[in-house]
């Protein structure tokens, strides 16, 4: 059987369950959160662009920082049967794209996103049981909430799976 790709843009986040995967590509400095309920076989991923709401002008996409795109998350989650004490998490991406332009010591884009998405993961409960990020490349991530397999693929870096 073939998975229905439901594709994850920038600041955007989806939910769907047994026979879906979750897309998302071009994850640069951005990070995505993908949550997991193995036994209700129901999933969500956001793609975060920011580490926190007060750097946007906008807000009036949840899937923008991990502060707002988690717990929407988990409310359609819900709504489709999964259990927070069943969710697990994993998280890709947050890669510093151009550090060699940068002055020494500065904290990148990417590692904001990779901290804030832990705090926020750590603050609601969810274990983080996997992650790839970091370094200076590119991702796509591909999830199938059926068997819970994450692939995240780099044109330089093949796949991984999480």
């Amino acid at each position: 059987m073939s998975d229905r790709d439901l594709v994850v843009r920038v600041a955007d986040l989806n939910v769907g369950g047994d026979g879906d995967a979750l897309l998302t590509v071009g994850l640069g400095s951005c990070v995505a959160i993908v949550l997991h309920d193995g036994s209700a076989r129901v999933g969500g991923m956001a793609h975060v662009l920011l580490p926190s709401p007060g750097l946007s002008r906008r807000n009036d996409h949840p899937g923008k920082c991990p502060q707002t795109a988690v717990p929407a998350l988990l409310e359609r989650m819900a709504q489709r049967g999964a259990s927070p004490r069943r969710i697990t998490a994993r998280i890709a991406g947050g890669a510093s794209m151009f550090a060699a332009l940068s002055p020494p010591g500065t904290v990148h884009m990417g590692e904001r996103n990779v901290v804030a998405s832990r705090e926020t993961l750590r603050e609601l409960g969810l274990p983080l049981v996997g992650e790839d990020v970091g370094a200076d490349y590119g991702r796509t991530v591909r999830f199938r909430i059926g068997d819970g397999r994450m692939e995240i693929s780099s044109v330089m870096h093949g796949i991984r799976i999480l």
